[in-house]
């Protein structure tokens, strides 16, 4: 089904070196955008040189990529392993002259950098690069730093709730008209938690789910009751033991916990309006 949205592009820029990182920042970008798009109506489009970037001549290779990256892009993260990179017309290296042009241009700019072993082959003029610019970089700001993939995943997260809270975006245009009845509407959400790390310094993950019960209408709805229903697994609802009033142009957090295995997992709505009983069914999962 289709929804409005806010689109962002998210650039993901970095030197040669550390492609599994890169990969890692799409892969969480996707997560993210399967869990939560429809939800927070915000979709977010990766962009990487080397898959993204539409092949023209007319100037140098790194003044194209800034065109078409990240002058396009919203938001931008920026990783380092054992390289700098390499240098441009205009910069110390390639990706130092796109978090320049991103910040000069005010965008979200976030930074890691790999703590892993430096590789065997590695080349010391440009780790000796690499530390000079994060003593120069670092005055100007907060890094970041990770030892896993996994936990640069999870930094991702971390990240992207941070700039759509303080991106000030637009309520979505909706092409309905809202109800003046009672008007509910449901949405599953879930939130990833660091709940610990492993010996190796991986961390683990709990996910915190609920569901967001919304009156969009312009009238309380009464005695309002919750019941959950799965096909198979068990979910359990973390909510009133009596009915409550859902107030017009208002939402409702609602707890749930869910056994593995659970599927086909609907919601009951119950309530009084106008005197009179209604109810709904969502499917959730």
């Amino acid at each position: 089904m289709s929804f409005n949205a806010n689109v962002l592009r998210v650039m993901i820029a970095s030197p040669s070196d550390i492609p599994d990182a890169r990969d890692a920042v799409e892969s969480a970008i996707n997560d993210w955008n399967n869990a939560n798009a429809r939800n927070k109506q915000v979709v977010l489009l990766p962009w990487r040189w080397e898959t993204s970037s539409v092949p023209v001549l007319g100037g140098h290779p790194q003044s194209l990529i800034n065109s078409q990256g990240v002058d396009e892009s919203d938001i931008v993260f920026a990783l380092f392993g054992s390289r700098l990179g390499s240098p441009t017309p205009d910069a110390v290296s390639g990706t130092v002259e796109e978090i320049e042009r991103a910040v000069s241009d005010g965008k979200p700019v976030h930074l890691y950098f790999s703590t892993a072993a430096l590789p065997n082959d590695v080349d010391t003029r440009q780790v000796d690069g690499l530390r000079e610019f994060r003593a120069e970089i670092s005055q100007r700001g907060l890094l970041g730093e990770f030892a896993t993939t996994a936990q640069l995943g999870h930094e991702v997260w971390k990240a992207i709730e941070y700039d759509i809270a303080n991106l000030g975006l637009p309520t979505p245009s909706s092409a309905t008209t809202p109800s003046l009845g009672v008007d509910i509407r449901v949405q599953p959400q879930q939130e990833r938690e660091v709940s610990g790390f492993s010996s190796k310094g991986a961390p683990k993950y709990t996910t915190k789910r609920w569901l967001d019960v919304v009156n969009d209408g312009e009238q309380d709805a009464e005695e309002v009751t919750f019941e959950g229903t799965t096909g198979s697994g068990l979910m359990r609802l973390i909510g009133p033991s009596q009915p409550v009033t859902l107030h017009k142009r208002t939402t409702r957090r609602l707890p749930i916990a869910l056994s593995s295995g659970v599927e086909d997992a609907k919601l009951r709505v119950a309530w009084v309006q106008d005197g009179e009983g209604a109810e709904k069914t969502f499917d959730l999962f």
